[in-house]
């Protein structure tokens, strides 16, 4: 079997963290400049910056196998869209702490030592640049399943499509080109999960040579300075460059936003999905970053004193637990929004795709529209950098006094954003895990069938149930939590058979 047809198989395993042109364009493209100081965006080409090392990207990667990358699904790119895949070179710095690193998140770093990377860049992008929104994605590919995966781009990818974004996946970490210990395995993974790209494919890969993840904050920064002077992107020149990132990435980008950003002002926009409490820590060469050593340890919220703004997404089962992002919520603030989406698990069944079939937590994993969420999430970011126009505000999902989850007769969350389907159940979609299965369930939530007799309480019959959805469709898209593209897909969640006609 091919690395590529393998790697299908194992999506959940890349995508999970350890133990736990457009409406507001002009009909012609031109878009408003920005008016606050989260304003280093749509100019952003302009903007003075520091100076600093900039990666060579002009190094195409090819072989008889497509591109690694761990997901469910292929990537479903239209025709005006490509693929291509550089490697990224040059000689990066690792950091240091200049004394304590804080809960409020003011850090100081400081460069440390050098050292010289080849890595990979895997770019998709439109063909020309009429069709090319401005905005760049940077996602710092996800590490956890032991290989280069990219989770954000599975649950963002009509947006991206559809807006005309560019999207480029940096390995950023040692395990993704060296391999390394493997913190969730999903069934599927074997002989893959662990071996890097170096050995997933020697011919493609076989020069690539990372010096450890203490520099890998350089790196990513790097790759962004080449991204705006428009390589590797065919000359297009990014008017807004966003840092993504989903769990274990996410808390990478936590460390990066609270120390690095300050000394590189190399992002316009962070997109924060599924943080736990805490920062990836720093470490010397050669070395993996302690992830799970690193949930439990010291807490930290982000920075306030910094333009760039964040979309910090959270879902429900981020919130207690093994993430316990709980401990680091902070309040809304001019360059910040915490979105908590009811309902929702840290990796759900459009995440897993195929692979939900080889694993069993005792119940259905979760199937939630948490991927709608976030879509309007990115749009409101990306029109925050360029407008300096906040994203709506969202009420917090509901904890008790020990940090458990508030909720309702049925299980289901107060508070926090509500999906069509929790607010209008005929399941129980939850965060909380099944009754059994290994640590993987511990991320996947649940789906738990609301039992006849109370659906018959809580709906007349097929037509209430039908009204009362669409009505919390509506809802939901005119408070800004999901876009009106995707009105058909939150309509898709509905389940008007299980009601008597």
């Amino acid at each position: 079997m091919r690395v590529r047809e393998r790697a299908v198989t194992v999506a959940l395993a890349m995508t999970l963290l350890a133990t736990a042109c457009s409406d507001d364009d002009d009909s012609d493209g031109n878009r408003a400049a920005p008016t606050t100081a989260a304003a280093n965006a749509t100019t952003s080409t302009a903007v003075a910056r520091p100076d600093g090392p900039v990666a060579d990207v002009s190094e195409a990667i090819t072989g008889e196998n497509p591109p690694f990358i761990g997901a469910a699904t292929e990537a479903n790119l239209p025709e005006h869209y490509v693929e291509e895949e550089y490697v990224a070179s040059g000689t990066a710095s690792s950091y240091a702490a200049v004394g304590e690193l804080t809960s409020d998140g003011v850090w100081t770093l400081e460069p440390g030592d050098t050292a010289a990377y080849r890595t990979r860049v895997l770019v998709r992008r439109p063909a020309t640049v009429a069709d090319f929104s401005g905005t760049v994605l940077v996602e710092w590919l996800n590490v956890s399943g032991g290989v280069d995966a990219n989770p954000d781009y599975v649950t963002l990818e009509e947006e991206i499509l559809r807006r005309g974004h560019v999207w480029v996946g940096v390995s950023a970490q040692l395990i993704g080109i060296e391999g390394g210990p493997v913190l969730v395995t999903a069934p599927g993974g074997e002989g893959i999960a662990g071996e890097g790209l170096k050995s997933l494919d020697a011919e493609r890969y076989g020069s690539l040579e990372h010096p450890g993840d203490g520099f890998s904050y350089d790196i990513y920064t790097q790759v962004a300075r080449a991204l705006r002077a428009g390589e590797p992107l065919g000359g297009f020149r990014p008017e807004v460059v966003i840092a993504v990132g989903e769990s274990q990435s996410a808390i990478a980008l936590t460390t990066y936003y609270n120390g690095v950003q300050p000394l590189t002002e190399a992002f316009d926009a962070f997109f924060v999905h599924s943080r736990g409490a805490s920062g990836l820590p720093l470490v010397g060469r050669g070395e993996y970053a302690d992830l799970a050593g690193s949930i439990g340890a010291a807490q930290t919220t982000l920075r306030g004193d910094l333009d760039a703004p964040v979309m910090m997404l959270q879902s429900e089962g981020d919130i207690p637990g093994p993430l316990n992002s709980l401990a680091a919520r902070q309040p809304d603030s001019d360059t910040y929004r915490l979105w908590e989406v009811a309902g929702t698990a840290h990796a759900d069944a459009r995440l897993v795709g195929e692979s939900a079939a080889l694993i069993e937590c005792g119940v259905e994993i979760n199937d939630a529209p948490f991927h709608v969420v976030a879509k309007a999430a990115l749009r409101a970011l990306d029109g925050w950098a360029r407008t300096g126009e906040a994203p709506p505000e969202a009420p917090r999902v509901e904890t008790s006094s020990d940090g458990s989850i508030v909720r309702d007769a049925d299980g289901i969350a107060q508070g926090g954003i509500r999906t069509p389907p929790v607010d209008v159940p005929v399941d129980v979609l939850s965060g909380a895990p099944g009754p059994s299965g290994g640590v993987i369930c511990l991320l996947l939530g649940s789906t738990i069938p609301l039992p006849d007799a109370r659906l018959a309480e809580l709906y007349e019959s097929r037509t209430d149930y039908e009204r009362q959805y669409e009505a919390a469709v509506d809802d939901v898209i005119a408070a800004g939590f999901a876009l009106e593209e995707d009105r058909e897909a939150l309509m898709a969640y509905a389940d008007p058979s299980r009601l008597p006609g």
